[in-house]
């Protein structure tokens, strides 16, 4: 939420990396970005998610981008992919 209590649209965009078996955060935004991102996203049949998993968006935004996610944060992304793989969703040219 921003200083008047609106809620501010949050983003992340996360990429499998295969030989490093990694997710690696490559696109975080707020507002007009993250809606770009989550347009984006759709545009391109990309899985997004609405629901937040344990403020796994908020702590992405203050990430480096095309790094691997830290360890703390695996559990959070592994209910992501585990969501997408049994709803059908999840890529598998990952």
């Amino acid at each position: 939420m921003n200083d008047l209590g609106k809620k501010i649209l949050l983003a992340c965009a996360l990429k499998y990396h295969a030989e490093k078996k990694l997710p690696i955060l490559i696109a975080r935004g707020e507002g007009y970005l993250a809606q770009k991102i989550i347009n984006l996203a759709r545009e391109y049949n990309i899985p997004v998610m609405k629901e937040e998993v344990e403020g796994l968006v908020c702590e992405l935004q203050k990430l480096p981008l095309k790094k691997e996610i830290p360890p703390e944060l695996y559990m959070a992304v592994a209910k992501i992919y585990a969501y997408l793989y049994l709803e059908g969703k999840l890529r598998t040219s990952l």
